[in-house]
């Protein structure tokens, strides 16, 4: 065991003595406004009764007295604000799970500097499950906030110039659900488990479940659909359509006998497995889709399109289409949403600038200039405030648009790394909501890691690395010759002229 001199604590070491301060992760710990964010989610996380709305101190007998404050006894403390943010952002940032990234905070130093912590704590801080309730709480507004804070900080650093915020790239992508692909022998087989499993929590005895021929049609399917016998597959799905159909009548008819031994809620249960039920046996015996009858491409996420991009290798993808937004220059993302039913392009453009105009509201700049593919021809009407630039446009726009549009390309890369790097490419989340703050979330890890390299780029000079332990030895509530002693322990090693001229900044400020 060892001490430091600049330490509270006699037998721990402070987590900035341990760490090397010019990290871009310490960096950007001392320049996020932690304290504006918490005060932003604040009114979020307020305690709320079951139909979503704000507890009253009423009860029947007036306005509810007012207690005194005293620590509660009953369960564990909540876990800090800044610690759950950073949490979001590092888990998005670093493409960790939700059980990953909290292992790994409990073994990394500077990923717990970054989330306010003085010392270093070889454990978990809090359960995986934590974070799933935290991101519901938030919604679509928290994370968007998130979103936006990473905008102030570009532009406060000044890695990103302000005027570069009026000239944007919009593009679209698919963010993928986390569901198998979907087949017609698939859906029917789930289908017919579920109306097993739903029957049996009702109490309806069923005749037959078809458990053994139902497995064995499965792997028949498959098998013919492999070596192209394609009567055979389809005599394989008509059987499970049949099994199905008949599980369904049977279940319905033991309902409408049995009404009064069968509750509401498991009432309600039952119609909405039944009803899963039939649309899977519609689809499954139609060639073709009908008109204005989506689609059920898997039983726990019925929001899942399937939307053709037009590519040679995945000509279908089956998830949601997510609009981006990004600055022309710089590669910083400023808008992200996601867009059910499978919209035109051009009819999501709008709404993706009506985001990036309130995440940039904080720097008074709003999208002037948006550079577009062919997607989004014939909306120039629909956004009389903005002057959309593609090309084709060619004979219509300036020489100087012409050769800005060759960067509308740049956004290509961006889609790559939100989908490699930051967790876009699966979506795990439920339903709607959860691809809406999925999408978000990913392109705020996206532009944490952008200014972790915007911030490595530029450097960190000898001056800014003494304000940064000034800083934060005032927010800790050290003395400054703590801080001055901690700088002249941290610099000894004396490995690099900077190192050299740190130590002896320090003795010169010990000195006075």
């Amino acid at each position: 065991m060892f001490t430091c001199p600049a330490t509270d604590d006699f037998f721990r070491s402070r987590i900035d003595q341990m760490i090397d301060l010019r990290h871009p992760l310490a960096v950007l710990s001392s320049r996020m406004p932690w304290q504006e964010i918490e005060a932003r989610v604040a009114h979020l996380l307020v305690r709320k009764a079951h139909a979503g709305q704000a507890m009253p101190d009423l009860d029947l007998f007036g306005e509810k007295p007012q207690r005194k404050a005293a620590a509660s006894k009953a369960g564990r403390p909540r876990v800090a604000l800044r610690i759950m943010v950073s949490l979001l952002y590092l888990k998005h940032a670093f493409n960790e799970s939700d059980e990953g990234v909290v292992d790994r905070w409990g073994e990394t130093p500077t990923w717990q500097f970054f989330s306010g912590q003085a010392y270093f704590e070889h454990q978990r801080p809090c359960d995986a499950t934590t974070l799933v309730k935290f991101r519901q709480l938030l919604g679509e507004e928290g994370v968007e906030e998130l979103l936006a804070q990473t905008i102030n900080v570009a532009l406060e650093i000044k890695l990103i110039k302000p005027q570069e915020l009026t000239r944007v790239i919009v593009d679209s992508t698919v963010q993928h659900k986390a569901i198998a692909h979907p087949t017609d022998s698939r859906l029917l087989e789930t289908a017919r488990v579920k109306l097993v499993e739903a029957a049996k929590g009702a109490g309806i005895d069923l005749k037959q479940t078809f458990a053994k021929e139902g497995k064995e049609l499965g792997r028949k399917a498959g098998r013919y659909a492999h070596a192209r016998q394609f009567k055979r597959m389809r005599r394989a799905i008509k059987r499970q359509r049949t099994i199905v159909g008949r599980l369904q009548r049977e279940i319905e008819r033991k309902i409408a006998t049995g009404a009064s031994a069968i509750g509401q809620a498991v009432r309600q249960a039952l119609a909405q497995t039944l009803s899963k039920a039939a649309r899977i046996v519609a689809q499954s015996g139609q060639r073709k889709a009908v008109d204005g009858q989506p689609k059920l491409y898997a039983w726990h996420a019925p929001e899942v399109d399937c939307i053709s991009k037009g590519k040679a290798k995945q000509p279908y993808e089956f998830g949601v289409k997510v609009g981006i937004a990004s600055t022309l220059k710089g590669n910083l993302i400023v808008g992200a949403r996601a867009f059910h039913g499978n919209p035109y392009d051009g009819h999501t453009l709008r709404e993706q600038l009506e985001q990036a105009t309130i995440l940039m509201q904080d720097s008074d700049a709003k999208p002037a200039t948006a550079f577009v593919d062919l997607g989004y021809r014939g909306v120039d009407a629909d956004n009389p405030d903005v002057h959309i630039v593609h090309r084709g446009k060619a004979k219509r726009i300036s020489e100087q648009e012409r050769k800005l549009l060759r960067r509308r390309q740049a956004i290509e890369p961006i889609i790559g790394h939100l989908k490699a790097d930051h967790r876009m490419d699966r979506c795990h989340l439920k339903g709607e909501t959860g691809d809406r703050l999925h999408a978000v979330l990913c392109a705020a890890g996206y532009n944490i890691k952008w200014l972790l390299r915007m911030i490595a780029r530029k450097g960190v000079t000898f001056l800014t690395t003494i304000l940064l332990c000034l800083q934060q030895a005032s927010t800790q509530g050290r003395s400054w010759l703590a801080a001055v002693m901690g700088m002249r322990s941290w610099a000894a090693d004396g490995r690099s002229t900077l190192a050299n001229r740190l130590t002896f900044g320090a003795g010169r400020l010990s000195q006075a």
